[in-house]
């Protein structure tokens, strides 16, 4: 990377919008504020490092030039991240001369292309280019449907969709979960609980929601979608106490009589971080069918050598 050109350490905002390849130093670059996107240190991060190190960059992150005339990240935060874990100096990137709003627009739809986002990640992206978009229309920024074109009744939740792989239902939906407390969004993103689900706790208040995740966290049992439908309707008649959610929380649901459960850090020492929920039952059911067939093949060996003393 050392030996392409347009090197610059004195961006300025003054120079002709090229969409050119340059090369700028590490050291100039800021991340975006806000990211909703995580950056992990984990085995695809390592595989990202071991790319760079044996080819190099093959594809030059998207940055912006910034008011102090540094450059901040609008795509390419894992390649930041690796180069700079490898002791890297320079990056290739294009740089575009955009607004803050322009370029959160851009940081979202570059992101929301990844392969696996999390529910947490979808959210906070949606609600930032929602804003964005609201802001460069001239409007507020506190109505999730506040009109885009009054005459046609058009919302800027459906000009989002337009431009996105989900409806504006589901955008809507996705937007709901940043009103969930930490502990509550995290368990969505472990799949502990469920999406719909998650959307109707968001209607709780923080104190009932914190007396959920008590809950959940004493008698390892998380809300169907009816049982969060039912603390919702109670929440908005100001009759939801602690009392009403462990009375919910501990009926019998027909699908968990006879479940198992593991705790997560349990399960932890054996898989990754962020191992998708699914890829861990399977893995328990391959090893569990493989120690049977074991199993199997060990009584024959045994009942022959019980033959073979008499």
């Amino acid at each position: 990377m050392a030996n392409e050109p347009n090197y610059s350490t004195n961006p300025s905002k003054d120079e002709p919008k090229k969409e050119k390849v340059r090369v700028i130093p590490l050291e100039y670059i800021d991340e975006f504020p806000g990211h909703p996107f995580k950056v992990l240190d984990d085995e695809s991060m390592q595989k990202l490092m071991n790319s760079i190190e044996e080819i190099g960059v093959q594809s030059p992150i998207v940055a912006r030039i910034k008011e102090d005339q540094r450059y901040e990240i609008i795509s390419g935060h894992r390649r930041v991240h690796a180069c700079r874990r490898l002791g890297l100096k320079l990056i290739p990137a294009i740089v575009r001369d955009l607004s803050r709003d322009e370029a959160i627009i851009a940081m979202v739809d570059a992101n929301l292309q990844r392969e696996h986002i999390l529910p947490s990640e979808k959210a906070a992206a949606y609600k930032m280019k929602m804003d964005a978009m609201k802001r460069r229309a001239g409007r507020p920024s506190k109505n999730n449907s506040a009109p885009l074109e009054q005459n046609f009744g058009i919302t800027t939740r459906d000009v989002l969709a337009q431009e996105s792989p989900d409806s504006s239902e589901q955008i809507r939906r996705y937007i709901r979960l940043n009103e969930l407390v930490p502990e509550l969004l995290e368990m969505v993103d472990r799949e502990s609980i469920a999406f719909r689900p998650a959307v109707e706790l968001s209607y709780l208040s923080e104190d009932e929601q914190r007396n959920l995740v008590e809950t959940i966290d004493s008698e390892e049992a998380t809300p169907s979608l009816s049982q969060a439908i039912r603390m919702k309707k109670l929440s908005q008649e100001g009759k939801l106490d602690m009392d009403k959610i462990f009375s919910i929380m501990t009926e019998e649901k027909p699908n968990q009589a006879e479940t198992v459960k593991f705790k997560s850090d349990e399960l932890s020492r054996f898989f990754p971080e962020r191992t998708p929920p699914e890829l861990i039952r399977q893995t328990i059911l391959k090893l569990l069918d493989a120690w049977q067939k074991s199993k199997a093949t060990e009584r024959p060996i045994t009942r022959r050598s019980r033959d073979d003393a008499r």
